[in-house]
């Protein structure tokens, strides 16, 4: 695994989003494109909750707590329950990118990770590698 590129990438992906949402009014923010998608606010929510809540958890699971469980979340769900769509756009990509920062600090603070470290689940078994590309594809994947 390559960690310096995909490191590298989830480092920009805070000004990413933040040009993508630059000159949005709120109305534009929480417009769906199609009914069944998520609005800018929305998906900016999604990444704060996901920073928090999923990716860097897991991460530090399979590295440093295999015998532990994975954090249960339901991203779905937490769209309405969490009321994504009447948060305010500036505060929310605040969040985020402190969050994202509180990431970067704790991936560079890591004292030579094993990518290869496994964790199993009865969903499967996933590495530490792929885990942290996953993190990085999830960002791309919001970004289109």
């Amino acid at each position: 695994m390559q960690y310096e590129p995909l490191f590298d990438e989830l480092a920009r992906g805070v000004e990413r989003v933040r040009s993508l949402v630059a000159d949005m009014t709120p109305e534009q923010a929480r417009a769906r494109p199609a009914p069944d998608s998520w609005s800018a606010l929305e998906v900016v929510c999604h990444l704060y909750d996901e920073e928090r809540e999923d990716f860097r958890q897991r991460l530090d699971i399979i590295l440093h707590r295999t015998l532990e469980d994975f954090p249960q979340i339901d991203p779905e769900k937490w769209v309405a329950e969490r009321g994504y769509n009447q948060r305010d756009l500036a505060e929310m990509l605040e969040k985020f990118a402190a969050e994202r920062a509180q990431s970067l600090a704790w991936l560079q603070g890591l004292a030579q990770p094993d990518w290869e470290t496994e964790f199993s689940n009865i969903y499967g078994t996933l590495k530490a590698g792929e885990m942290f590309s996953c993190w990085v594809a999830h960002d791309n994947l919001h970004l289109r």
